[in-house]
């Protein structure tokens, strides 16, 4: 496992030092001190292994919350979401996402590493909500992570809005008002 760690943390602080373009796995590889064999054993691809780097330092930045409330849980998870994007370490996804328009293996990566397990984290939040009757047990779940969660990467990635806790908490509040229980 100490490995794996070096792989990890290898492709993670080259990616933070000059970006998914300039990373390779020949550069992980020497800075884990191990061969390339050793990491195509675990990881398909360059973008399969930055990936689980990133990953890898961004999953304690991103606990799942439950304050009984799904409201509070939503704000709580979406403004941690929005601290790590605005972050410099969390600012790579922004480069990791353009990097995906133009390689299958990130855009794949970025989905199903990073995108889906969020959303599924969200939906369960969400779902909580609907089981405690604080949310429209008609709501379509899928649909209200968009709402919430959409607006934000529309701000990260198109219009470089503002992205903070009073936006998210203005968010959450316009959405729950659309999704509330009756």
């Amino acid at each position: 496992m100490e490995t794996h760690k070096a792989i990890l943390t290898a492709s993670y602080d080259l990616l933070l030092e000059s970006g998914f373009e300039t990373v390779t796995v020949e550069k992980i590889a020497e800075r884990a001190k191990v061969s390339k064999a050793t990491i195509y054993k675990w990881w398909p691809n360059k973008a399969a292994v930055v990936m689980d780097g990133f990953l890898f330092a961004a999953a304690a930045r991103l606990p799942v919350p439950d304050t009984g409330v799904a409201f509070n849980d939503i704000v709580i998870h979406a403004s941690n979401l929005v601290r790590f994007l605005t972050s410099p370490e969390g600012r790579i996804i922004k480069d990791l996402i353009g990097g995906g328009q133009f390689d299958a293996g990130m855009s794949e990566a970025i989905l199903t590493r990073y995108i889906e397990p969020r959303r599924q984290e969200a939906g369960s939040l969400l779902a909580r909500g609907v089981e405690r009757g604080e949310l429209n047990n008609k709501q379509d779940i899928s649909l209200g992570i968009d709402m919430i969660y959409g607006p934000i990467f529309y701000r990260l990635l198109m219009t470089g809005g503002t992205l903070d806790d009073s936006y998210v908490k203005q968010l959450v509040t316009n959405v729950f008002e659309g999704i509330g229980s009756n």
